[in-house]
């Protein structure tokens, strides 16, 4: 009997780590999908500002802040079962997963500090609508340090690949961390973990996690938060250019007075 019994427990562990690598999967397709809806959602916003339908792009507005809680409540149950599939081992007792479930999500929501009225998404969004009318303006009760602070929030942990030095945005293979959530070039990173010998340690700054290739991939999301930093990038380049041209003119007007 005690033989048949650990074959047995690593076989039931496996089977819950594998169902819960294939809900995790599909939960972060929900994400992936919510994403999308939220751009889609943007787009019609700006055309009915256009028009100036100011009603229907407020009650998007709070359509956008409904789904962006949907995707934090996403977010906490991926984070749950990707929790639960790495550490669940079988017990002699019956386990209670909703018990399990529901503490792994509580850990989940007292470790985040988002909240949808402050996401960088929303605030992408209201942005979008005032450029509308007042592109080149600042947003009202806004101070340009806020602006520039708040746009360039992201869920991304590194804006660079610490072994290439390559920018996020312009990697060409960009792959994530299914363990630490850091982001790489696919190519360095892989030849980085096959050179460790099954010890290679993430390379970001104090980072502890083993890398494995197998989990080191292109999640469903990843390419979409790329894109999301792109467009914020974009966002916060403009006042630069204002501000240059503002020194410029400046510069101008001091010759002016010296002549």
């Amino acid at each position: 009997m005690a033989s048949t019994s650990a074959p047995r427990s690593n076989a039931a562990t496996g089977r819950i780590k594998s169902a819960a690598s294939t809900l995790y999967s599909e939960n972060q397709s929900a994400v992936a999908e919510i994403r999308k809806a939220l751009t889609m959602m943007k787009e019609i916003a700006v055309d009915l500002e256009r028009d100036n339908q100011s009603q229907m792009v407020s009650e998007l507005e709070a359509a956008i802040i409904q789904l962006l809680e949907a995707s934090e409540d996403c977010m906490h149950l991926s984070s749950a079962v990707q929790s639960i599939g790495n550490v669940y081992q079988l017990g002699e007792e019956l386990t209670d997963f909703k018990k399990l479930f529901d503490g792994e999500i509580a850990k989940s929501k007292a470790s985040s500090s988002s909240v949808p009225q402050n996401h960088p998404l929303l605030r992408q969004f209201r942005e979008a609508i005032w450029n509308v009318h007042h592109s080149g303006q600042p947003m009202p009760g806004e101070e340009q340090e806020d602006i520039v602070m708040t746009s360039t929030q992201c869920n991304i942990l590194n804006i660079t690949c610490p072994l290439s030095g390559k920018p996020i945005s312009e990697l060409a293979e960009p792959v994530r961390s299914m363990d630490c959530k850091h982001i790489y070039e696919k190519k360095v990173i892989t030849q980085y973990i096959r050179s460790k010998h099954g010890r290679a340690q993430c390379p970001m700054a104090g980072c502890p996690k083993i890398l494995q290739v197998e989990r080191v991939v292109c999640d469903q999301l990843l390419q979409i938060e790329i894109e999301e930093l792109r467009s914020m990038s974009k966002q916060t380049s403009r006042p630069n250019v204002i501000e240059d041209f503002t020194e410029l003119g400046e510069e101008e007007e001091e010759e002016e007075e010296s002549d």
